[in-house]
């Protein structure tokens, strides 16, 4: 389905994760003209398709000579407040403004904003860099249909896209979807450490690790069954698979353990937040 818009985009931010959003849209037809980029040092990859298509370049400060349809927000949190106030002048009754940045709630958007702007807050995680993603969102109520559409659209470049209607519902996406990659990339580094600590060769360890974990998750993802029915099917009775859930599967095994972890990051982020 080819993607299109009724006006500009104005991407503030072409990062990696900018960056990944902009090969999506282009990828699904998103007219070149219609793009604006802003952003004074895009990496490599940003840059040469800013280049290639021919999308125009905006000036921190430079007036848009029309309101954009969509303003998205794709800097780092940390620079969001010397970026954001100038670019928010830019925004227009009929604009929306689509955040990805982490940790920034509508409110704090909304008070640059003139009264009444619709603003989605977003939270992806890191493989959306790759098209792989999942993106939970949450709307004000200044949010049309279209509108909620439209940023439903463009998020699906990046993956999947889920919404909530409480904003406090994001800090807990974070601490699942955001943050889990981590948890993933973790689970990788132990399974390599507990090979090698019974006799395998490091580098093979890391192999059988990394293979194991990325072949399971894509397992996971095409045979569109439920986790627990893709564990029972390669657990036999008595086998070596079940000696090691019987481990992890413990009262104090691995359930109580992540819902600590991801109890932690739930509270960080709500702290983070304000």
């Amino acid at each position: 389905m080819t993607l299109s818009l009724n006006g500009k985009l104005l991407l503030v931010g072409a990062g990696k994760m900018g960056g990944a959003m902009l090969a999506g849209w282009l990828e699904r037809g998103l007219d070149p003209a219609q793009i604006i980029v802003q952003d004074p040092a895009p990496p490599p990859e940003s840059a040469e398709l800013v280049s290639k298509h021919g999308i125009e370049r905006r000036e921190q400060g430079a007036v848009l000579p029309e309101a954009p349809a969509v303003i998205l927000v794709a800097v780092k949190p940390q620079i969001m407040d010397q970026v954001f106030p100038e670019v928010a002048t830019q925004a227009g009754p009929e604009t929306v403004v689509l955040s990805i940045a982490a940790g920034r709630t509508i409110a704090s958007f909304e008070a640059h904003l003139p009264a009444g702007t619709a603003v989605v807050r977003s939270i992806p995680n890191t493989p959306a860099a790759i098209g792989r993603g999942i993106t939970v969102c949450c709307a004000n109520g200044h949010v049309s249909a279209a509108q909620r559409e439209i940023c439903q659209s463009l998020l699906t470049a990046i993956g999947e896209v889920g919404w909530v209607e409480d904003e406090s519902l994001i800090d807990a996406a974070t601490a699942v979807s955001g943050s889990g990659p981590a948890y993933v990339f973790l689970l990788a580094e132990c399974l390599a450490e507990a090979g090698r600590t019974i006799g395998l060769d490091p580098d093979l360890a890391k192999r059988l690790a990394n293979a194991t974990v990325s072949g399971a998750g894509e397992l996971l993802r095409r045979s569109g069954q439920e986790p627990a029915t893709l564990r029972k099917n390669v657990t036999s009775p008595g086998g070596t698979t079940a000696a090691a859930l019987s481990v992890l599967m413990a009262d104090d095994g691995l359930q109580p353990l992540l819902t600590r972890a991801v109890e932690a990051a739930f509270k960080r982020s709500r702290e983070l937040s304000g």
